[in-house]
């Protein structure tokens, strides 16, 4: 068990590390209404989550790459936090927008990561 415990928390710590990265440069990079940063690495995440739980035959890998990094690198509260701010303030349509996007793109490319990481290993 604490050899479970170590690597969600190892896979969680590259993981918040990268999601600080990726949103801070992407923030810099596309400045707008929309958090395309905090969009971008729930989008991302929620493919190669998708991808590792169609590929992965080990559970050690799922619990540091799956639990562990995915689930530090996505992040479901700032998108709430960021879809509030925006609907509480003049930006109802990217709001809207950006929730619609959020779950329809994050469900959507987690099945077909699931897929492809199916394909991938015969299955």
């Amino acid at each position: 068990m604490l050899f479970h415990i170590c690597l969600v928390a190892i896979g969680g710590s590259f993981g918040a590390i990268c999601r600080f990265l990726a949103t801070s440069y992407l923030q810099r990079k596309y400045p707008g209404k929309i958090p395309f940063g905090t969009l971008t690495v729930n989008l991302m995440g929620s493919f190669l989550l998708g991808y590792l739980l169609g590929a992965a035959e080990d559970d050690k890998l799922t619990l540091l790459l799956g639990t562990g990094f995915m689930g530090a690198f996505t992040t479901f509260s700032t998108f709430n936090l960021e879809a509030v701010k925006l609907l509480e303030g003049r930006e109802k349509t990217s709001g809207l927008f950006y929730i619609a996007v959020t779950y329809a793109g994050g469900i959507t490319l987690a099945f077909l990561g699931m897929l492809l990481g199916k394909i991938g290993k015969g299955v």
